[in-house]
């Protein structure tokens, strides 16, 4: 089955299974590795994207259903290559990262976070956030989320 789409602002036409999980789409059709998979079963969050800019998790939503959507991976979250989105920005700055294979669902998550909620609080950001990091970077995730949204504040 043929499906239209827009990811990272571009049109996107691909003829796959209307059942194959959007995650596949992105990493194996299109070639977009930033997307990790990591339980199959929408539950820690490695595989967060946005879909007409809300947080899924593609492990667990058919390609069909994305049709006519516009959708944002973690290659897309800039606004140009030279700038980096005060999330990706703001991970850096604090070293966030482990073994890193969870950070860029974290990073999608805490975009749509910050989006939403300019100013989150640590309540904020524990309720709004419900990925998973094995090895424990939560400490480290949280100074970035509000350092994200110092830094996005601060562009406005």
């Amino acid at each position: 089955m043929k499906i239209d789409f827009k990811i990272n602002g571009k049109p996107t036409s691909i003829d796959v299974d209307p059942a194959m999980p959007l995650l596949w789409v992105v990493r194996d059709e299109l070639k977009l590795t930033g997307t990790k998979f990591g339980c199959g079963m929408a539950m820690c969050g490695a595989c967060t994207l946005h879909v007409d800019g809300e947080a899924m998790r593609s492990c667990s939503v058919p390609v069909e259903t994305i049709a006519g959507k516009d959708i944002t991976t973690l290659e897309g979250l800039s606004e140009s290559e030279e700038k980096l989105h005060p999330i990706q920005q703001a991970w850096m700055e604090e070293q966030v990262p482990q073994c890193g294979y969870c950070q860029s669902g974290f990073m999608m998550a805490a975009a749509k976070l910050i989006k939403d909620n300019p100013n989150p609080s640590d309540e904020d950001i524990k309720n709004g956030i419900t990925n998973i990091c094995r090895c424990g970077t939560h400490p480290r995730i949280m100074k970035a989320i509000k350092r994200a949204a110092e830094l996005q504040h601060s562009k406005i």
